[in-house]
């Protein structure tokens, strides 16, 4: 019997994956050590591993085959664009990828006017602007504090995950638009669902029971 491999995103969304894991039987003590500074966990009984990723990088790990199962944002789905099933939505680290910025550039996204987008998510916001809305943006790249984009004149809007909001509302701006709802899924492997499909379907099978008792 082989090894069954998950990638999880290093942070809060690995220790709560765990978690739900643990109620389908899968668990991985070692993890659970504060000071292990240990890049790959095994469970020798479960013939399971475990490693923990950068975010970013857990599709990219799946699509090739180096992790059967991977545990990750939507928004980072969506962002990689990788050949992968995602299979099971855990509900968790509920948000929203919005459009947001100042209350005046509200009509430049009406009328369809070229703007400077900023965003962590290019692909994203191309594909909503260009696919959906059908107008023509100039999508820059950042990676800090994308609130700092319109404020300084870089941008009229910016493209961002948003949970509460109260960080645009503190930097005078708004949700201006809702480009879609993110939460964390589990993705698999297209070879290994071939390969593994008794031990992935049943496990897709357990985490929706155990999901369903939690609604």
């Amino acid at each position: 019997m082989r090894y069954l491999t998950f990638a999880l995103a290093k942070g809060r969304l690995a220790k709560k994956t765990m978690e739900i894991l643990e109620q389908v039987g899968y668990t991985c003590e070692e993890m659970k050590d504060p000071d292990s500074r240990k890049l790959i966990f095994v469970n020798e009984e479960q013939k399971i591993k475990v490693f923990l990723a950068k975010a970013n990088d857990v599709p990219t790990y799946v699509e090739y085959g180096a992790a059967d199962i991977g545990v990750v944002g939507k928004d980072t789905i969506l962002e990689e664009g990788r050949k992968l099933y995602e299979v099971i939505d855990l509900g968790i680290g509920k948000c929203r990828m919005c459009v947001a910025g100042p209350a005046s550039a509200r009509e430049l996204l009406q009328h369809g006017e070229l703007i400077r987008v900023a965003t962590k998510y290019p692909g994203i916001a191309k594909d909503y602007f260009y696919n959906k809305k059908h107008q023509t943006v100039e999508i820059i790249k950042l990676n800090g504090s994308i609130e700092l984009a319109p404020i300084v004149g870089l941008s009229e809007v910016i493209v961002d995950i948003v949970e509460t909001g109260s960080t645009l509302k503190e930097n005078g701006l708004e949700v201006l638009e809702e480009i879609c709802t993110l939460s964390a899924r589990m993705v698999v492997n297209q070879v290994s669902m071939k390969m593994e499909q008794e031990r992935i379907n049943k496990l897709i099978t357990d985490l929706r029971e155990v999901l369903a008792r939690q609604k």
